[in-house]
């Protein structure tokens, strides 16, 4: 994404409605069940909102909330090879990006064998993952912009 997009995406509303991305997918392929090939259309219509949603709002009237934060130290955490971040900061998004990576393979497994327990525990790991990185990166922007 451009830096118009990251700034679009710090819209509290794009990273809430972000949340509806996963399920919108899971239901998508799940579909296939149903309308066979004709599941391409949800699937491609839950890869159109993923793609739309970091795009489609406004950037928001202030960055003084806890998504935009989440968005912004996001965009640190992307530059840290060019720009260091603090060592306490160093681990634990890899640790909870794996735990949200071990989500997906766990859904991926239930989606293709029609299982919904790992399907549940597969999201609960995602969204455990994800939010608590995002929290972290709300911690990681408030250290990486100093003092107000």
């Amino acid at each position: 994404m451009d830096e118009d997009a990251w700034l679009r995406h710090a819209n509290p509303w794009s990273v809430i409605l972000r949340n509806t991305v996963l399920p919108i997918l899971v239901a998508a392929f799940w579909s296939r069940v149903w309308l066979g090939w004709w599941s391409l259309i949800p699937i491609t219509l839950g890869l159109l909102w993923n793609w739309l949603n970091p795009r489609i709002f406004a950037a928001p009237d202030s960055l003084e909330n806890w998504a935009s934060r989440a968005v912004l130290g996001e965009r640190i955490w992307l530059k840290r090879h060019n720009v260091p971040v603090p060592a306490h900061h160093r681990v634990v998004p890899h640790i909870l990006s794996a735990i949200a990576a071990i989500g997906m393979v766990t859904i991926i497994w239930g989606v293709v064998t029609l299982d919904l327990c790992p399907v549940l525990l597969g999201m609960a790991l995602v969204y455990s993952g994800k939010l608590w990185f995002l929290d972290r990166m709300v911690w990681l922007w408030e250290d990486m912009r100093g003092p107000r």
